[in-house]
């Protein structure tokens, strides 16, 4: 029952790829038109999410507006070989099909759903995807000046007004990509994201990646929109080897030809 679930959601989510070459061509996702839904409450994110974008073909920012890379970043863009975008070529060396972590804030931008959970002085982040989780720490500390570089960072946030949310990252390990393109960030990067609940059912999500290391400038993301679900629940997904071992070797290896009668 898991294999048929995991490939079934494998499934979707390659739907939902093809389909993001398609409308990638008009450009980012239309903000939504006028809410109906009721207002938000104040200092609340609590919920089950989905992102409304293109899909697992998506990174921080579109390549075009991509800042100049440093010769350290160039060179390590130079040597991936991504699935998507410019340079795609059947399989590749993303570090997704090896079963690493996805890493922030790539995962962010998965037709996948994630929860937020509010505690005291701390907001969890659930992702469906690798069934990873993020904490975001809201009780006024400051962020680490040395903090041990992690797949998911160390993250502190604060609340502007009654709907939104800032939260400031660092201490990521610089093994991720910040997208399916391959294009690379270092142990430097610093990650500030604001989520605007701007009515009940949705998120306005912006998002600014900073990398003196490997970019000439700050990354800003296109804004982003995320909608609630309320009736929906958060699934087992966990990346499990050798499921994913052996999808990478269908889309390297081509089929073998059939022998001749």
């Amino acid at each position: 029952m898991r294999n048929l679930q995991t490939s079934s959601v494998l499934a979707v989510t390659i739907l939902l790829v093809c389909a993001s070459f398609t409308q990638a061509q008009t450009g980012q996702p239309a903000a939504p038109g006028k809410a109906t839904a009721s207002p938000a409450t104040k200092r609340d994110l609590s919920g089950i999410w989905q992102y409304q974008g293109f899909g697992g073909a998506e990174g921080t920012a579109p390549e075009k507006d991509m800042p100049p890379m440093t010769p350290w970043a160039k060179s390590r863009f130079d040597s991936e070989k991504p699935g998507y975008g410019s340079r795609a070529i059947p399989g590749g060396n993303d570090p997704i099909l090896q079963c690493d972590p996805m890493g922030f804030p790539r995962i962010m931008f998965m037709p996948l759903p994630l929860e937020f959970v509010q505690t005291p002085g701390r907001i969890f982040e659930f992702w469906e995807r690798e069934h990873e989780w993020r904490e975001i720490w809201t009780d006024g500390r400051p962020l680490p000046t040395d903090p041990d570089p992690t797949w998911y960072g160390y993250a502190i946030g604060h609340w502007e007004g009654d709907q939104t949310l800032v939260t400031e990252s660092a201490g990521f390990n610089d093994k991720t990509w910040l997208g399916p393109y391959g294009y690379p960030h270092s142990e430097e990067m610093r990650v500030t994201e604001r989520y605007q609940r701007t009515d009940h059912d949705t998120v306005q999500y912006d998002i600014t990646v900073t990398d003196p290391v490997a970019y000439t400038k700050p990354i800003v993301g296109p804004r982003r929109y995320l909608k609630l679900r309320p009736t929906a629940e958060i699934e087992e997904l966990p990346c499990v080897w050798s499921d994913e071992n052996s999808f990478a070797k269908r889309i390297r290896e081509p089929a073998a030809a059939k022998p001749a009668k």
